[in-house]
């Protein structure tokens, strides 16, 4: 088993989604470089969060015309899984991997905040091993994370149980931090096994830096190990 954390001028939870790979769940990952990624050695592949190319235009439109993408597009159609955190979900849809779009925060700031997610469903390559309706706790940290599609895309999301998180309430935090539509925290693609999520599960995967929730984002790793063992 081998993953790749495709890493973009800008990238910055590379490290992080790397350490959690490597030491904690010992699966054999590397950090490429977007120019040198190749789909076919690898099982599958995490775009990171962080700014790539500064996030200038719009959030992830620079990354999305890499020649990663045309190999990415490639390991997708092969039906091996792909995850996409913050920024790298940001990437997926403007690449049209995902359908919609991730826009401003509608408080028209950074966000950096623990969230409480729910479970929506567990058909997906970053779910499979997550039972259905689960909550979970993880930190959001973005300006453009507010998920937007036209009022028919929504619907087919549900019919097609494409919406894989979605925000909830709890007796501490605000419980939608950027005004997405539905409350939608992630999405996948009509396969599964493509998916984008708005917060760090690479920042809930272990106690010791993350009293709150112990390792809930653990669960989205393995999950994703177990869709491509499969």
């Amino acid at each position: 088993m081998r993953a790749a954390v495709i890493q973009f001028p800008g990238s910055n939870c590379d490290y992080d989604v790397l350490y959690v790979l490597n030491k904690q769940l010992g699966i054999k990952a590397d950090l490429v470089w977007h120019r040198y990624f190749r789909h076919n050695n690898y099982d599958f592949a995490i775009l990171p969060g962080g700014f790539s190319y500064g996030d200038y235009l719009r959030a992830g439109a620079i990354a999305a015309q890499s020649p990663a993408m045309r190999e990415l597009k490639e390991m997708v159609n092969e039906g091996k899984a792909v995850l996409g955190i913050c920024n790298g979900f940001q990437i997926l849809v403007e690449s049209g991997i995902l359908p919609g779009a991730l826009l401003m925060n509608d408080c028209l700031t950074f966000v950096c905040k623990w969230v409480t997610l729910q479970v929506s469903s567990n058909k997906s390559s970053a779910t499979t091993l997550i039972q259905k309706d689960k909550i979970l706790r993880m930190p959001v940290a973005h300006s453009e994370g507010r998920y937007v599609n036209e009022k028919h895309g929504i619907k087919e999301l549900y019919e097609n149980e494409q919406i894989i998180f979605k925000y909830v309430c709890n007796s501490t935090d605000d419980f939608n931090p950027n005004g997405s539509m539905e409350n939608i925290a992630g999405i996948c693609n009509l396969e599964r096994n493509v998916v984008g999520l708005m917060p760090h599960p690479e920042r809930a995967s272990e106690s010791a830096i993350s009293p709150q929730c112990s390792n809930d984002g653990l669960m989205i790793f393995e999950s994703m190990i177990e869709y491509s063992k499969k």
